[in-house]
């Protein structure tokens, strides 16, 4: 059945539009058949399922070495078994370490359903190892750098205590001194078998991986942006609909997500290139947040004011980006002058960016949620903007649903509960969750710069579409306009328009 155009009468309405709406370039979406659309989640979903096979075959995360008290070189009796002073020469380190988690787990003897969590001081001290094989100090015993811990067994045994953590390495070699106050009551109801301590790192294999997969993104994002920058160059900036738009902002931020100066984390003796990776991340990731709010507010809406439409949505995204880089920027500033620092005690402002987390992400979801839901009921039987509002939903859904499960079976499901940030008390056991976290967003980014290129059409004969849904009233029909196999189905509406005009 022949698409019904849009009667004479009902054109100088539209006509009207005209003046008071800016003009978009016709999208690759706009001519796209169904196969085509089939083909391209296909190869969305065959690329992903790539990165997460490279990532199955690369090497763990992390690598762990432990040492036991009962194999030190000097000999400890039975009294000092929970005492110490517990004096270690850790594995040697390189630059590709990264950073270095000292654990601590007690052996002890537990009948059946027998539990106990006792609390306990710490004191530690850290020297390094020059080349020159010359001990410097790192941090004494006798600084204010004393913590408790809280040491909780069951029939299955003690579970794992965080003993310090530092955030980067400036040696190859440190000698570590750890003292236990308050576990010598243990020993008089259960019987203590050892103590083991665990050297945890990242894995130099890993780290390698790692910088050469951010540089193929890296060399992928500025290779889609350039593209997508020529494919746009012959309009102007106003004729860019609202998703082109957007392309150009989110395809640089992605370039900062890749992280450019990640490899300065092995060359600067500093915590600063981490906490710059961070600030990248939470940029591109509430950058993408920001991107489905005007989605789906702007599709129908196109007088798009800085104080009506955009300042709303930046209040409630910059919010959430404040509240992530305080809390990385927090955590790794006490971590760099206390390697002793858990988030465990010092819950009294943590609990509060918590709570503050929580409540502007709800506040995000029931905006969203009101906007898509607003975007459906009046955009849904409209041609064009009817398949905007499809495409965009379920490739924002595939992201989300694969999202949350990565952070789900990276963190569990408890991924803010107070002692997140200090221990790490999980981890990846392959590449392939890292591989399927940076490879997902790199695609699905990549993926809507195709669709949302001009089309082949479009740049031959620069023909113009018009951003708003008025003009959706010249075709009734998606399936006619979208999927049709008849050539004249694929032209511009205001040709189609043109063309019954000359008819009349």
């Amino acid at each position: 059945m022949r698409p019904r155009v849009c009667r004479k009468e009902d054109r100088s309405y539209i006509n009207g539009f005209l003046r008071e709406f800016g003009l978009s370039v016709q999208m690759r979406l706009y001519t796209m058949h169904k196969r085509e659309f089939v083909m391209v989640f296909i190869v969305f979903f065959v690329t992903l399922g790539l990165a997460l096979f490279i990532g199955l075959a690369g090497p763990p995360i992390t690598v762990t070495e432990q040492q036991s008290v009962s194999q030190l070189s000097r000999p400890l009796n039975q009294s000092q078994l929970l005492t110490g002073p517990f004096q270690m020469k850790c594995p040697p380190l390189s630059t590709y370490a990264q950073q270095l988690w000292l654990i601590a787990r007690v052996l002890v003897d537990i009948k059946e359903e027998q539990s106990f969590r006792k609390e306990f001081h710490l004191s530690v001290s850290v020297e390094g190892l020059t080349r020159n094989r010359e001990q410097e100090t790192v941090l004494h015993a006798d600084q204010p750098h004393n913590k408790s811990r809280t040491l909780e067994c069951d029939q299955r045994g003690c579970g794992e205590v965080t003993v310090m953590h530092l955030s980067y390495l400036r040696y190859t070699h440190y000698i570590i001194t750890v003292n236990f106050y308050g576990l010598v009551e243990i020993q008089q109801w259960y019987a203590v078998r050892d103590v083991v301590f665990y050297f945890k790192t990242y894995n130099p294999n890993f780290t390698k991986l790692e910088i050469w997969l951010r540089f193929i993104f890296l060399l992928l994002a500025f290779i889609v942006a350039c593209w997508l920058a020529h494919s746009l160059r012959k309009y102007a900036l106003y004729d860019w609909s609202i998703e082109q738009k957007w392309m150009s902002i989110l395809l640089p931020l992605l370039l900062l997500y890749n992280d450019p100066v990640f490899p300065m984390t092995f060359l600067v003796e500093s915590w600063i290139p981490a906490l710059v990776d961070t600030i990248f991340q939470a940029t591109f990731l509430c950058s993408l947040l920001l991107f489905w709010l005007c989605i789906y507010h702007g599709l129908r809406q196109n007088e798009r004011s800085f104080s009506a439409f955009y300042l709303p949505k930046l209040a409630i995204v910059g919010l959430l980006w404040v509240a992530v880089v305080v809390t990385a920027a927090v955590q790794k500033c006490n971590e760099l002058h206390d390697p002793l620092y858990s988030a465990t005690l010092e819950t009294h402002h943590f609990q509060k960016f918590k709570i503050f987390f929580f409540v502007t992400g709800t506040c995000y979801l029931l905006y969203l949620l009101y906007l898509i839901t607003t975007a459906y009921s009046e955009l849904r039987s409209m041609p064009y903007f009817d398949m905007r509002l499809k495409f965009v939903t379920l490739l924002m859904v595939v992201v989300v649903c694969v999202g949350v499960t990565i952070t789900v079976l990276r963190f569990g499901v408890g991924v803010l509960e107070d002692n997140f940030v200090a221990q790490l008390s999980t981890h990846y056991e392959s590449s392939a969750q890292f591989m399927a976290f940076y490879g997902l967003l790199n695609l699905y980014i990549f993926t809507m710069a195709y669709v949302y290129s001009p089309s082949e059409r479009a740049l031959m004969e620069t023909h113009i579409l018009k951003d708003n849904p008025a003009f959706s009233m010249v075709n009734d029909s998606d399936e006619d306009v979208i999927y049709g196999s008849d050539e004249d189905t694929r032209r511009p509406l205001n040709q189609r328009s043109n063309d019954n005009d000359e008819s009349d």
